[in-house]
């Protein structure tokens, strides 16, 4: 684990050589001028709670009219409850840029077929006189489905119109015909709910400071570096960005990609490749006029399974600050007495998707002054260390209060260290995986610390591991990380 204050190891140095970018162009309307995470998020969420809602009048109408039986109340609850979990399952309640309801057909009879015959056998186990006929079943099954899809039909209907009426700011990232092809598609078909602003590549704007238009439609502002993107952003309220390759093969795509995340926007690769391999296991991709449209997440695309993450470490975190507050108090109380006032130590550090907090920790050496805490790397071998300092740093005792950051919301109990801003920003330079780690929210330990690499260890080596941790995360795995750390502070294993 890192230090409060900590020389840099080795890392390359490089120099960003910023480029000009032409002006953005303002919003077109007033509407645009929310915070883009907040505006967004509630877009997205109004179709799902439609679809919902859908789903739950056609299943209202197949027990009022076909229901085999006075069902009793809890069966009509429960059924609702299976049928939104299967239909969440499956995906139904994703949004896209292509919704059918005629494609979701096969789906929901299918589902729709079960829940009926699973709700069925638990009714008939609890009263056999209610018990149905198979016939009822599907006639109450394919009501259902046809009154769903019809339904879903008119959200999707009056999703694409509301879409088309009022289209998104988009940056597109990207150079080149094809990238130019994109731009023309969203240009000229608004259903698909994007509005480009402008483009950002890899090399410097043309001679008139814009890019190239396709036929037929108007210049964009070209943006040559993060920072000019971090601004279109913001100006322009965006919501969408669209790769045209993947992000791991464009300039500055990891910085971009985190950069998107941070401010809200729903990320899209749209190509006319064959499937990518890192997608190809994904749930089926989506189409802008015939193109493949993925959405790309920061993490694995588990919402259900994140939120569980997030209760299980407020949980864990609470009953852990309240078992070890015993053991807090006299932390608290020795460093008090050995080293004087000031027993929370506080430090800006990196979270997830690129977001800084102030990170908690008991005081095991006053700095110098501010720079030395945000720059030097490594403190264990300092003789201004005091034993209760050492003895913190040695059980790993002194991270305790970032129990506290986890409840808050700005850790989680697993997950990549973050680093001081600093470092993060030399890091990013000399190990190209570095920024990538931050596509999850950070933790107190990690895979990265349960193999051994804290203190002065190889940056690249707790890259590789935090990236692995990302790619192949599930709640097992967080776990057998706990687990492990544990294992590890019986040990003394701190740094």
């Amino acid at each position: 684990m890192t230090t409060e204050s900590a020389p840099v190891p080795r890392a390359a140095q490089a120099t960003a050589v910023r480029r000009a970018a032409t002006a953005i162009r303002p919003p077109r309307s007033g509407r645009e001028d929310a915070p883009a995470p907040r505006t967004a998020a509630g877009r997205r969420g109004r179709a799902p709670a439609a679809l919902v809602a859908s789903d739950v009048l056609a299943l209202g109408l197949a027990l009022a009219l076909i229901a085999p039986g006075p069902w009793p109340p809890v069966a009509a609850l429960l059924q609702a409850a299976v049928q939104l979990l299967l239909n969440a399952y499956r995906g139904l309640y994703r949004t896209g840029l292509s919704p059918s309801a005629l494609a979701e057909l096969p789906a929901l009879a299918g589902l729709a077929v079960v829940q009926w015959y699973v709700v069925a056998e638990a009714v008939s186990v609890y009263d056999p006189r209610l018990a149905a006929g198979w016939t009822a079943l599907a006639c109450a099954a394919g009501l259902q489905t046809l009154v769903s899809c019809g339904a879903r039909a008119v959200v999707h209907r009056s999703r694409l119109w509301s879409a088309a009426r009022n289209p998104r700011s988009t940056l597109v990232v990207g150079e080149g015909p094809f990238a130019d092809r994109v731009v023309a598609v969203l240009q000229e078909h608004t259903r698909y709910g994007m509005r480009p602003v402008g483009r950002v590549t890899g090399s410097g704007p043309p001679v008139d400071g814009s890019a190239d238009a396709p036929t037929g439609g108007s210049p964009l502002p070209v943006l040559t570096s993060v920072q000019d993107a971090g601004r279109a952003v913001v100006q322009n309220s965006v919501r969408h960005a669209v790769f045209t390759v993947p992000p791991e093969a464009a300039s500055d795509g990891a910085e971009l990609f985190a950069l998107f995340a941070r401010h809200g926007c729903r990320v899209w690769l749209i190509t006319d490749q064959a499937p990518v391999a890192r997608y190809r296991n994904a749930p089926r991709p989506d189409h802008v006029w015939g193109f493949t449209a993925h959405s790309l997440h920061a993490g694995a695309h588990r919402p259900v399974a994140h939120r569980v993450k997030r209760a299980m470490d407020a949980v864990l975190a609470m009953g852990a600050l309240v078992a070890a507050s015993p053991v807090m108090a006299a932390c608290a109380l020795a460093v008090r007495l050995c080293d004087g006032p000031g027993v929370i130590f506080r430090q800006e550090r990196i979270g997830g998707y690129g977001r800084p907090f102030v990170l908690l920790k008991f005081r095991t050496l006053r700095p110098a002054d501010a720079h030395e805490s945000a720059t030097r790397w490594n403190v264990s071998s300092d003789r201004r260390m005091s034993r209760v300092g050492r003895f913190l740093r040695r059980t790993s005792l002194d991270e305790l209060p970032q129990l506290w950051n986890v409840v808050r919301g700005d850790m989680s109990l697993v997950g990549p260290r973050p680093e001081r801003p600093y470092f993060v920003q030399q890091f990013s330079l000399a190990h190209p995986g570095y920024r990538s780690r931050h596509r999850m929210p950070v933790g107190i330990t990690g895979l990265a610390q349960v193999h051994g690499l804290r203190g002065d260890t190889s940056i690249e080596d707790r890259a590789r591991f935090d990236n692995r941790y990302i790619e192949t995360w599930s709640l097992w795995q967080d776990m057998c990380v706990l687990a492990r750390t544990a294992g590890s502070v019986f040990r003394l294993g701190g740094s």
